[in-house]
């Protein structure tokens, strides 16, 4: 049997008197694009949160490739193959769009001490220019990240999480403030990934029809809780999903 790139079992949180998450339970397959979609206040952040090790849950635990990974930190997960993306952007705008993407990777090579005896890129620079390349950014390789369309920094931020050539990425509202010709190419790339690669993708997001045309599974949340799973054309016609967005 296949184990799952990622495992949460009834992950729970709560906020004094707020259940933000109320014992989530899903599995992720590999190379699958895996939605998590909810009405405002649904947990969906606090649900990535918890499994990201940014917040620690009530109860409940996640495992990455059959590993329980509970209580790590973010720094701890992404050496261990989890990469993510932000919903705020995490560029450096006073630096290049090369050197943003070369700084992504230099974390996941090795110790401290062995970073600063090696070469000031660490190595990555091929491997930078391939993902500049791959996520069509090639003729800004050499302009400030903060120069960038707002689009444009967010392919930069995409490119900077796979550095570590991670098996599991979480997207956090990739679409959010993209306009469409860019949110086309986004979606056109990252599907090109998974296609390459067999990367496992998990996406929050509140642009319904990219996620629904991006992910080949959703999950619904509404009040803490799952309330549909299944593909996306199923998803978007279950009353269930109907009620919690009308109602939201």
């Amino acid at each position: 049997m296949t184990v799952p790139v990622l495992a949460v079992r009834d992950i729970a949180k709560g906020f004094g008197a707020i259940r933000a998450v109320d014992g989530v339970s899903f599995e992720v397959r590999p190379g699958e694009i895996l939605g998590l979609i909810g009405p405002n206040g649904s947990g969906k952040s606090t649900l990535f949160n918890c499994i990201l090790g940014q917040l620690t849950p009530d109860r409940g635990s996640v495992e990455v490739n059959g590993r329980s990974v509970s209580g790590r930190r973010p720094f701890e997960l992404s050496r261990l193959g989890v990469g993510r993306t932000f919903q705020q952007l995490s560029v450096f705008p006073k630096m290049s769009v090369l050197d943003n993407v070369i700084l992504a990777g230099q974390e996941h090579r090795g110790s401290l001490l062995g970073r600063l005896f090696a070469a000031p890129d660490a190595g990555l620079t091929a491997e930078a220019e391939r993902l500049i390349a791959f996520f069509r950014l090639g003729h800004l390789r050499d302009e400030m990240a903060g120069a960038l369309s707002y689009g444009q920094q967010k392919l930069v931020d995409a490119a900077m999480a796979f550095m570590a050539g991670p098996s599991l990425v979480l997207l956090d509202e990739p679409a959010g403030g993209v306009n469409l010709t860019m949110l086309a190419g986004l979606k056109e790339r990252l599907i090109a990934y998974n296609r390459e690669h067999g990367t496992t993708f998990v996406v929050i997001e509140h642009n319904m029809e990219f996620v629904m045309s991006l992910c080949t599974r959703i999950i619904v949340l509404a009040e803490g809780r799952i309330i549909a799973e299944g593909p996306p054309e199923a998803v978007r016609a279950d009353p269930r999903v109907i009620d919690a967005y009308l109602g939201g």
